[in-house]
């Protein structure tokens, strides 16, 4: 036993350390004290200034560490704040731990809000911490959200938080999960699987965000080796095929149109670690009706209706598993070549408005920007410009917050937690003018953490790109899409940052002087771009057109899942793009 006295806040606070080396959030009357409490372990507290913003600071953390982060706030309005992002965690499959205030244990004041039934709406559980075992239950919010992939509520009643805790034993190290091995039915899909692959003359293999959460990334590469397969990727899991001779890049309406069709004309398709959502799949077009498509994933079944066969397993053990397969059968190594990528006319600087063209100004960026460079992107129309023109060599490089639910306003504080993570990097904002509005509250935060590490690209149109695309070819009024255009370069420079107004290619020569520069030395930079609101980004076009509920074409075909196999706990997917 520990043979001490100490607080709940302090318990909650020490067992926090064990697991956690960042918090995020806002103080308030529901965590003053565990936040005071931390103060004295090693775990580091970033203040941001808004409570959304901690959310999703402890988001783009998980995804570009791979690390478990927390959140904090107060109880009520502070709790109520964090909500959207929230939901946009647990769709996204993020594991973090909200740590906040609630009722006191005597019943709910008149201020206070059901902050369980608000968080089980989202799909969130709440652990609640007691007086006798408060380390006790703060593991295990934080077990929860590591072995089952979600965000989990930690909530100390407010009543306890100054209580004196019970003698609990010191915390125990933290163990890291191990893949859970295949079972029986696992092994007969995967024999399925090798067979089809085998003997498919133009297979392809299809990885997303899960495979590499699973460190599946160099065996999918062994295995696509082995057959001679193309590869690609979704937007989340870019970077995981090093064979570019070989690899078709992102899939869905940021791939390369030429590319598409090659994946459309496989015969065999192996989907590894991704959703298969609309957006990756092109609103069901990607596959031609010749394809058999295999799925390997963590989730009990396929959400789509295209995939033949569903393993459900880790995605490292079962790629190993079906190499050896593969290679046991010794098919003949195909030679598959890239399909050619289309050759588009270069773009005008500007369009036929003035503003500058966006698609010029994300190619003219890609030679500008860092090579050692994370991407965190806010939602909105705008991000079809980054992700067609930015590289990044893995795939927790480009951070989508907001992408699963598919919000804005989360730029920011995204940039924040993608800091923290990597210190040692360059982290690129793209945002657009909408979004970056909302999240005004956290450019400040954005400057003090990151400094010369950090630095934004607004896309700014004037509007919100998305909902003017959407409707205004339909007649729908354009009045509240349209936002008076917005200074961000002067919005940055009253936060200590340097901003730039771009209105020709020639205005990012600040950038090029910016990147020779030492971190240290630099200040934060924003270019506020003025782009033309007049170009639609290819993608959107599929969006738009699904949207209104025109036909895609797609072949569909009943879903025949013939395996599955036992609980597994790491590698689970959530994209969305």
């Amino acid at each position: 036993m520990s043979g001490s006295s100490s607080t709940v806040s302090s318990a909650v606070a020490r067992a926090i350390a064990a697991r956690a080396d960042d918090v995020f959030g806002v103080m308030g009357n529901g965590n003053a004290h565990v936040l005071d409490a931390l103060t004295r372990t090693t775990a580091r507290f970033t203040a941001v200034r808004h409570e959304a913003g901690g959310v999703v600071a402890a988001d783009a953390y998980a995804r570009a560490s791979g690390r478990i982060a927390v959140a904090t706030t107060t109880y009520g309005p502070g709790f109520a704040n964090a909500l959207t992002p929230l939901a946009e965690a647990a769709h996204a499959r993020i594991p973090l731990v909200l740590l906040t205030g609630a009722a006191p244990t005597t019943g709910p004041r008149g201020w206070d809000l059901d902050q369980h039934a608000l968080a089980l709406a989202l799909g969130v559980p709440t652990v609640t911490v007691d007086a006798a075992t408060p380390q006790r239950r703060a593991l295990e919010a934080f077990d929860r959200a590591v072995r089952e992939r979600i965000p989990v509520v930690l909530a100390i009643p407010y009543d306890l938080a100054t209580a004196t805790a019970g003698d609990e034993e010191p915390v125990p190290p933290d163990a890291p999960l191990a893949p859970p091995p295949l079972d029986e039915a696992a092994n007969a899909g995967l024999r399925r699987a090798a067979a089809v692959l085998a003997a498919a003359e133009r297979p392809h293999l299809l990885a997303g965000r899960g495979a590499w959460l699973a460190g599946a990334g160099a065996e999918l590469n062994r295995l696509a080796a082995a057959l001679g397969a193309t590869t690609s990727s979704t937007a989340l899991g870019r970077g995981l095929f090093a064979d570019a001779a070989h690899d078709l890049g992102v899939t869905g309406g940021f791939g390369d149109p030429a590319a598409m069709d090659a994946i459309h004309d496989a015969d065999a398709v192996l989907v590894v670690g991704a959703s298969l959502s609309p957006f990756t799949t092109r609103f069901g077009r990607l596959f031609g009706p010749a394809a058999h498509v295999i799925r390997i994933d963590l989730a009990d079944a396929s959400s789509d209706e295209r995939v033949d066969v569903h393993i459900r397993a880790d995605a490292r053990v079962a790629a190993e598993a079906l190499t050896e397969l593969v290679r046991a059968g010794s098919p003949d190594a195909r030679v598959v070549p890239r399909h050619p990528e289309a050759d588009p006319e270069p773009d005008p600087e500007h369009a036929a408005d003035g503003r500058l063209h966006p698609r010029a100004l994300a190619e003219r960026l890609a030679t500008l920007l860092p090579e050692d460079r994370i991407v965190v992107t806010d939602g909105g129309h705008f991000i079809g410009w980054p992700n067609t023109a930015w590289p990044v060599a893995s795939p927790e490089r480009m951070i989508m917050v907001g992408t699963a639910i598919q919000t804005i306003g989360v730029g920011f504080p995204s940039l924040v937690g993608a800091t923290r993570a990597r210190p040692d990097t360059t982290i690129v904002l793209a945002a657009g003018d909408g979004g970056s509005l909302m999240a005004l509250a956290d450019l400040e935060t954005a400057v003090r953490v990151a400094g010369g590490r950090g630095m934004a690209v607004v896309f700014n149109d004037a509007a919100y790109g998305a909902e003017v695309h959407a409707y205004a070819d339909r007649g729908v009024a354009e009045a509240a899409t349209r936002i008076p255009e917005a200074d961000f370069a002067a919005l940055a420079t009253a936060s200590g940052a340097h901003g730039v107004v771009v209105r020709d290619l020639a205005d990012l020569e600040p950038l090029r002087t910016w990147t020779s520069m030492p971190p240290a030395e630099r200040p934060f930079l924003l270019l506020d771009c003025r782009i033309s609101p007049l170009v639609v980004a290819p993608f959107w076009h599929e969006v738009v057109a699904q949207g209104a509920g025109q036909s895609t074409g797609a072949p569909v075909r009943g879903a025949k899942n013939a395996a599955s196999s036992s609980v597994a706990s790491s590698g689970s997917t959530a994209d969305t793009y």
